[in-house]
C-alpha cells in the first residue's frame, strides 16, 4: 500500500466503526467542556464524568466558579488527581473569562493557551468539539497509533500532530481525532494488546512494531 492507501484505509475503516461518535468528556457548553478537559490531565474520562456533575451543581458558569474558594473547587475534584494545580487553574481562568472576555470562552487556540493550567492539547479540544473549528488534538491514543501505523515517528505529541496534519483532510480532522481515540481504547491498547482484533495495525502497521509484537508473543510462549 501507498502512504495515501494507507491514509485512505484507516478513514474507511474508523468511518465504518464509528459512524457516529460520542464526546468522550459530559458538558452542556464551551465553558463546562473547557473546565472538563482541564480536569481529564493525568485522569480518566469516567473518572472526570464522575466529578463534574458535582462541580458543575455549585458552578457551571465563571461568575459562579469565581464564588468559590479554591479550596472548595479542590475539595470537589480530589478525586481526578492534581487537584492544587488544577483547582487554581479553574478559579484563575474563570476571573479572566470574566474580566476579559464577558465570561465567554474565546475560539481561538492561542487565545485559550493564555489561561491558566490550559495547554495546547486542551485548547485544541475545545476548539474542536465546542466550536467545531478543525483541530487535531494528540491525545496518548493518537500519539500511539499514528506511530504504529507509521505516521509518524513517535518522538513526541508536537510531531505527531503535525504528521497528522499533514497526512489527513482538514475536514476530516474533528471527527478523526475522536475515532482514533475511541478505537486506540478498544482495539489498541498500550497494555494487554491483541493484533489479531487491530485490524488496523494488522493490516498497514510498522513492521518494526509487528515484528516486535510477534517477537514478545513467541517469547512468552
Amino acid at each position: 500500500m501507498t502512504k495515501q492507501e494507507k491514509v485512505q484505509f484507516v478513514l474507511d475503516k474508523l468511518n465504518e466503526l464509528y459512524p457516529t461518535i460520542p464526546v468522550p468528556l459530559d458538558h452542556k457548553d464551551p465553558y463546562t467542556l473547557l473546565v472538563a478537559v482541564l480536569l481529564s490531565a493525568q485522569s480518566t474520562d469516567v473518572r472526570v464524568n464522575q466529578i463534574t456533575p458535582l462541580l458543575f451543581a455549585r458552578a457551571d458558569n465563571p461568575f459562579d466558579m469565581v464564588k468559590l474558594s479554591v479550596e472548595e473547587i479542590r475539595d470537589i475534584i480530589r478525586p481526578v488527581g492534581l487537584s492544587p494545580m488544577k483547582s487554581k487553574g479553574i478559579h484563575g481562568l474563570s476571573q479572566i473569562l470574566i474580566d476579559k472576555y464577558n465570561g465567554e470562552v474565546p475560539k481561538e487556540i492561542e487565545l485559550l493557551e493564555e489561561l491558566p493550567a490550559v495547554g495546547h492539547k486542551t485548547a485544541s479540544v475545545v476548539v474542536s468539539q465546542a466550536f467545531g473549528i478543525p483541530a487535531f488534538p494528540v491525545d496518548t491514543h493518537i500519539h500511539r497509533l499514528l506511530y504504529r501505523w507509521g505516521f509518524s515517528n513517535g518522538k513526541n505529541v508536537v510531531q505527531s500532530e503535525k504528521d497528522a496534519k499533514r497526512l489527513f483532510p482538514r475536514e476530516e480532522w474533528n471527527r478523526l481525532h475522536l475515532q482514533i481515540i475511541w478505537y486506540g481504547r478498544e482495539y489498541s491498547q498500550a497494555r494487554g494488546w491483541n493484533l489479531e482484533k487491530d485490524i488496523i495495525t494488522k493490516t498497514i502497521g510498522r513492521k518494526t512494531v509487528l515484528n516486535e509484537y510477534y517477537k514478545k508473543k513467541k517469547t512468552a510462549k
